[in-house]
């Protein structure tokens, strides 16, 4: 037995035994700054992001949850709560409605500070990094009262490491751009997914310097001709067309990862699934070795 799935039997078996025992009180500083107090681990749940959702879910209280964000969709089993709109129209009467003990938000959502001049309790917690994710994880953690909820991400970190173990040599070193839209918003080297790409062993176009997710003239991404280009089925149909972009290395040489709705979705989540995301991308990075057959959702459409 690996020790991949080694760590996640014993993150479960945590988790399965870490129902709270004796009600405590609540007492976490959110990332707003705001303290949230509680007499006890809340029973009823809001959450308005799909990547809080599915940390909720994977410490072992997806029971807990009556309500989420319309984007939510794994596990499965939410895909049957009320669906509560996006970050900027957020269907504040139905969460009212709804009862929670808690709503848990990024600080992005619009409607934070609405929700708590109606009297709810609400969580503002951001991921942008992985060191985010694993604080955030923590963070919940304590709010439902589970054991060890860094179990969680110690199966995270180690599926992230073993996708890097699979890299070729041939690839490692490789100058890479990740689009998150075709606006065009990258993954810069401090966001969760550039962090996974240093830990694969190519290097990012967009440094640490312009921040996490930020929005970049299409010039300098033409300029930094990048060996790899990484991007969503939706954006990747009209890349030849774009001013300038028929010579950069990446389309000329054809070193396209290109991942199907399903992935690109998963990917752009900080939460549980990030190992995942990270075998996903290993898996095409080894197909842009000379010989390798490429796997066809990571082709060129």
């Amino acid at each position: 037995m690996n020790k991949i799935i080694t760590t996640a039997l014993l993150a479960a078996a945590a988790l399965g035994a870490s129902a709270t025992a004796a009600a405590a009180p609540i007492k976490i500083v959110d990332d707003a700054g705001h303290t949230l107090q509680l007499s006890e681990p809340p029973r009823r749940i809001v959450t308005l992001l799909p990547s809080l959702t599915e940390t909720v879910c994977a410490l072992g209280a997806c029971d807990r949850l009556v309500g989420v964000d319309r984007y939510s969709n794994y596990p499965e089993s939410v895909n049957k709560l009320p669906k509560l709109g996006g970050l900027d129209d957020t269907q504040v009467e139905t969460v009212v409605s709804l009862r929670p003990d808690v709503v848990i938000v990024a600080p992005s959502s619009r409607v934070q500070d609405r929700l708590a001049s109606l009297g709810l309790k609400v969580l503002v917690l951001e991921t942008r990094s992985q060191e985010d994710v694993r604080r955030v994880l923590g963070k919940i953690g304590e709010l439902l009262a589970v054991a060890e909820p860094q179990k969680v991400w110690l199966n995270i970190d180690a599926a992230i490491s073993q996708a890097a173990a699979s890299i070729p040599p041939e690839v490692k070193g490789m100058s890479i751009y990740y689009e998150v839209d075709s606006a065009p918003f990258a993954a810069g080297e401090s966001s969760f997914i550039g962090e996974t790409l240093v830990r694969l062993g190519v290097k990012n176009i967009v440094g640490k310097e312009l921040g996490p997710f930020p929005k970049l003239n299409p010039e300098f991404i033409v300029r930094a001709d990048p060996q790899i280009i990484m991007v969503a089925q939706r954006s990747a149909v009209n890349l030849p067309s774009r001013p300038g972009w028929a010579g950069i290395r990446a389309l000329r040489e054809q070193r396209l990862c290109v991942f199907p709705k399903e992935e690109s979705e998963v990917m752009g989540r900080p939460g549980p699934r990030m190992g995942e995301a990270a075998g996903w991308m290993a898996r095409c990075l080894r197909g842009l070795t000379p010989g390798a057959s490429k796997p066809k959702t990571n082709t060129k459409p």
